[in-house]
């Protein structure tokens, strides 16, 4: 399969995109880190926020005071979620005990 041809317009604003999503996620987790915001806001938000509802839970976790990439992949084992798996694609019991798992943490 090939990449369909662009004109200049389409990837200029196609790196304004990507440049805005990048600032958005140092945003988050600056806000994360300073906890502002908790993780349980932002897989609230991910309905919402469609920048949120890509994110990869391990990004999420990994973002977290006090979380690590080892813990967050422990806590995704703990919980039976892949390491793969983004916000959106989290099915109803797992975003269920995510969400109950980091209210326990205080995250």
């Amino acid at each position: 399969m090939t990449i369909p041809a662009r004109t200049s317009e389409q990837r200029a604003d196609a790196l304004h995109a990507a440049l805005a999503a990048r600032t958005e996620r140092a945003r988050l987790r600056v806000a994360l880190k300073e906890r502002t915001i908790s993780g349980v806001d932002v897989i609230e938000g991910a309905a919402d926020n469609r920048l949120w509802a890509a994110l990869k839970v391990t990004w999420l976790l990994a973002s977290l005071p006090g979380v690590g990439e080892m813990r967050a992949e422990r806590m995704l084992d703990a919980l039976q979620i892949a390491r793969s798996r983004r916000i959106q694609g989290l099915g109803s019991r797992q975003r269920v005990a995510l969400v109950d798992a980091l209210r326990r943490e205080g995250r």
